[in-house]
């Protein structure tokens, strides 16, 4: 059955919501209640068909102002836009932060992942619930990671209105969440970003120099201490000259897959077709991965300039921020870095008066992991479900909108300063030969010191826990997060690079590094990792939708069996974890039973 326009109206509140986005209706066919209008065409309908990109930022007004998406609500959006309400409504309810049913005005996300999983959040869950009660106008839902890992166990109190307000608790209490949720305006603030720094203001620091030196809402500090003298000589050596210096560098993406950056970067720039597209993603959802949203909060300018001198090296004049929906501080500096680089000619029409024009957008997640791949992040934007795409086409070729498109995330585009700042030859002699420069790893778990700590790649493991403090009683450590593999307490000589841990048989994914001792159940923790795959796969493929699934199910079978044995199950998760790497269409499938693989190989957790 498909869903058409219906007899539901939206309310005052949600047409305003929508209105206050698009502007007000020119015509009945658009909502406009009008008398003497004409129902029998419609006006200006290629222009809305134009507009679709808006659907992810107008639902996200409706639920931001009302707390849930009504049918009238979602209907008035849809005939705004032209978009068929079928498709709409499969957008509202792909992503876990908006609601398509009636619910309280306050949210507050308490993370269960893995982090918080380990420092008592089933515990605080439960406290939480005892003490708001029915009736109290709360919604508590169990979310997966939150970005805020060193902070563990973390909540999030969303309350809807005009404006929507937000307060995080972390470390949360029982007392500190029920107040983020009950009077998030009176919440304490949170710690500054540096806090989650443990190196910070060190010499010899090159990704995270700024954070805690300035204040990172002062564009001043931020040029003060170096700020846009990058873009500078960006401008100075031309799209081609950064192109080869990003080359020479031998700087990768650091959000796992580790392609060469400057390759993406001219095979976009080559391309013919126009125009060009700039993505930064800023969606880090992988459990236990934090260090982008400690940049942004911490050093939100650098960023801007970084996206702008990847848009100018790869011919892009529009630039797209995709950033996590749990991450309200970090759009508050953005939002407010953005408005003052454009406000100051470092963005706009004329960028530094060199005739370059340059903008930004951001656009926010609304809690979905898939969209951290590129092409369902591309979707999500276009205002369709986030849902990857088969390649090729790459997106090189046919990206955002069907044009060409570079894509980095946070981490990987920060490192393109130093590089025009120093030069690709001393940037590259640090580090090894394959893996050059610094790299961030978020420590979080069983560790005296939890953080962001910038390494030289070939540092080992052991000397990462050793700044962090690690317990002595730690029995594993994840690499890579949820889609990682963990290594044994005797395997800490391991260099972090991505030829060290592939070659010892795990990866480095995107930094994560968490540490859980004795006291950490790992069947339970398996169990949870199982869970977040089921709940975040996009179901578009079987192998995905389906071994996701029977791999917690068996999972569930082996912790409710404690102590039996548990072979038949085991090999029925290798069948189904080889189908999953196999035949899945995207990284989610393929790296869904590496955790689990890895633990049952090199751990013997279920024996």
């Amino acid at each position: 059955m498909d869903l058409h326009f219906g007899d539901s109206k939206p309310t005052d509140e949600e047409r305003a919501a929508v209105d206050a986005l698009l502007g007000p209706p020119e015509s009945s066919w658009e909502g406009a209640d009008r008398s003497d209008a004409d129902l029998r065409w419609a006006r200006g309908g290629r222009e809305a068909r134009d507009r679709r990109d808006l659907l992810l930022p107008g639902l996200h007004a409706i639920n931001d102002r009302i707390g849930w998406i009504s049918d009238g609500a979602l209907d008035y959006l849809c005939r705004r836009l032209t978009v068929p309400p079928a498709e709409a409504y499969g957008v509202a309810t792909f992503y876990a932060m908006f609601s398509v049913k009636p619910r309280p005005a306050t949210v507050l996300q308490v993370c269960t992942d893995l982090a918080c999983a380990a420092s008592g959040a089933p515990e605080l869950c439960t406290g939480i619930e005892a003490r708001l009660g029915l009736g109290s106008g709360v919604t508590v839902e169990r979310s997966p990671c939150l970005g805020l890992c060193e902070r563990a166990p973390a909540a999030l109190a969303i309350r809807a209105g005009d404006p929507v307000r937000t307060a995080v608790s972390a470390p949360a209490t029982v007392e500190r969440a029920v107040l983020a949720a009950s009077a998030p305006d009176s919440a304490p603030e949170e710690p500054p970003a540096a806090l989650a720094v443990p190196q910070a203001g060190q010499d010899g620091l090159m990704l995270l120099q700024r954070v805690g030196l300035g204040d990172p809402a002062s564009l001043d500090d931020y040029r003060a201490h170096g700020g846009y003298t990058a873009l500078r000589r960006a401008f100075e050596l031309g799209p081609a000259g950064v192109i080869r210096e990003v080359t020479d560098s031998g700087l990768v993406g650091r959000g796992g897959a580790a392609f060469p950056t400057g390759r993406k970067w001219q095979a976009t720039a080559s391309q013919p077709d126009h125009p060009h597209y700039l993505v930064c993603n800023a969606d880090e959802s992988e459990p236990g991965t934090f260090k982008d949203r400690v940049l942004m909060e911490g050093d939100p300018y650098a960023l801007v300039e970084a996206m702008t001198i990847a848009a100018y090296a790869t011919g892009a004049h529009r630039g797209y921020l995709y950033l996590r929906g749990e991450y309200p501080r970090a759009l508050r500096r953005l939002e407010h870095a953005i408005a003052q680089a454009r406000a100051r000619g470092l963005l706009g029409d004329d960028v530094l008066g060199q005739g370059y024009a340059f903008d930004i957008e951001i656009r926010r997640g609304a809690g979905a992991y898939i969209c951290g791949e590129e092409t369902a992040l591309f979707n999500s934007i276009e205002g369709y479900r986030g849902e990857p795409r088969s390649k090729p086409p790459f997106p090189v070729e046919k990206g955002l909108f069907g044009k060409p498109t570079v894509e980095n995330n946070v981490e990987t585009l920060v490192n393109v300063l130093p590089i025009l700042t120093m030069g690709a030859p001393a940037y590259a002699a640090i580090g090894t030969q394959r893996s050059t420069g610094p790299k961030l790893f978020c420590v979080s778990g069983s560790v005296e010191r939890p953080g962001v700590y910038e390494l030289p790649f070939g540092a080992t493991l052991g000397e990462l826990l050793t700044l962090a403090g690690a317990s002595e009683g730690l029995r594993a450590v994840l690499l890579g997060g949820a889609a990682g593999g963990f290594v044994r307490a005797d395997e800490l000589d391991i260099p972090l690079t991505f030829e060290g841990t592939r070659e010892a048989g795990t990866t480095l994914g995107s930094g994560v590094v968490m540490a859980f001792d004795d006291s950490v159940p790992l069947p339970r923790l398996l169990l949870r990792i199982a869970e977040f795959f089921r709940d975040e796969s996009c179901g578009q493929c079987v192998p995905c939708r389906v071994g996701t699934v029977r791999q917690e199910e068996a999972l569930h079978r082996i912790v409710e069996r404690a102590g039996a044995d548990a072979a038949g199950d085991i090999t029925l998760l290798r069948e189904v974890g080889r189908a999953m790497r196999d035949a899945s269409i995207c990284g989610l499938g393929q790296t869904a039973w590496n955790a689990v693989e890895s633990a049952i190989d090199r751990l013997g957790a279920y024996e």
